[in-house]
């Protein structure tokens, strides 16, 4: 699934590229993407034709197309997110369309050059919906938590909050509502850089190791930005299709057996809400369990 970094990439990629533009066509190839619109296809393609896109903005792994918004009142928003396997690819007119299209975009400039946008998406967990004056923030993605990359990011009140519970703190780093974007493989890239366990309850950390571990997200994640986000297979890739390579600088996550590079004992995987989660049973030891006071009869 595409994480921060990599909706970051594709939110800059498109802002490179599509800002001031003008949609004037939408075609509707599946009505999945659109399950979330109550205007359904014919009424999405209608409230799009016309409008200019003014920016591309994001929280967490959504991002969106603000719709027109320099009047006195805030614009739409073309709400995105990815999913499991969504992409959002710009390519000129008259190109093959992609196996898994599911909506093209039509664009122009001001010069009338266009150019198309096109949301493919294999296994259609991802999704598109226009968001009524959620230009600035749309209300539906209102409630999910700021990214450590946000520049308004509280660390000292998520520090506050991961260590205020006895929750495992891998399972509070993957909460969107307290820290968005931060998911399973750069959870698991912070965790052995602070030498924490995934499990380790929230209140059994330090305020210096509750920091130290959104540091390393925050720093693990700048990294992946810089090379262009963590591509496995084909299904994450930017705007111009190209994969990205931060798969090659990973130091947990998808290492199982081979040896740590801090120590060199072999890695391990454990399951994980559904997901595998990657360790060094000697860099990462688990907490000790606490003792029960005995009960005089």
């Amino acid at each position: 699934m595409p994480e921060l970094p990599e909706v970051e990439v594709v939110r800059a990629g498109l802002a490179q590229h599509v800002t001031d533009a003008t949609i004037i066509g939408v075609e509707v190839l599946h009505p999945r993407p659109l399950r979330r619109d109550p205007r359904g296809s014919d009424g999405f393609v209608a409230a799009l034709i016309g409008r200019r896109i003014s920016a591309v903005r994001r929280r967490g792994k959504y991002f969106w197309l603000a719709l027109d918004d320099d009047a006195d009142e805030p614009g739409d928003a073309l709400l995105a997110h990815l999913g499991m396997s969504g992409q959002m690819l710009l390519q000129p007119p008259g190109a093959p369309d992609e196996r898994h299209l599911r909506v093209r975009f039509t664009l122009a400039d001001a010069e009338h050059e266009t150019l198309e946008m096109r949301f493919v998406d294999q296994r259609m967990f991802g999704g598109l919906m226009i968001s009524e004056h959620g230009a600035g923030l749309p209300s539906e993605i209102a409630h999910i938590g700021r990214d450590p990359l946000d520049p308004d990011f509280d660390q000292d009140q998520v520090a506050r909050r991961l260590r205020s519970r006895g929750v495992a703190i891998k399972r509070q780093l993957l909460d969107q509502n307290l820290v968005s974007g931060i998911g399973n493989i750069y959870a698991d890239e912070a965790l052995w850089l602070a030498h924490l366990h995934f499990e380790r309850p929230g209140d059994r950390l330090t305020a210096g190791q509750a920091h130290e571990v959104l540091d390393h997200a925050r720093a693990v994640m700048v990294e992946a930005l810089a090379q262009g986000g963590t591509s496995f297979d084909a299904l994450y890739v930017n705007v111009n299709g190209e994969s990205g390579y931060f798969d090659r600088s990973l130091h947990a996550y998808g290492r199982e057996g081979e040896p740590c590079e801090r120590c060199g004992t072999p890695m391990r995987r454990a399951a994980f809400m559904n997901r595998s989660s990657f360790f060094c049973p000697q860099c990462q030891k688990p907490a000790r369990k606490r003792r029960v006071a005995a009960i005089d009869r």
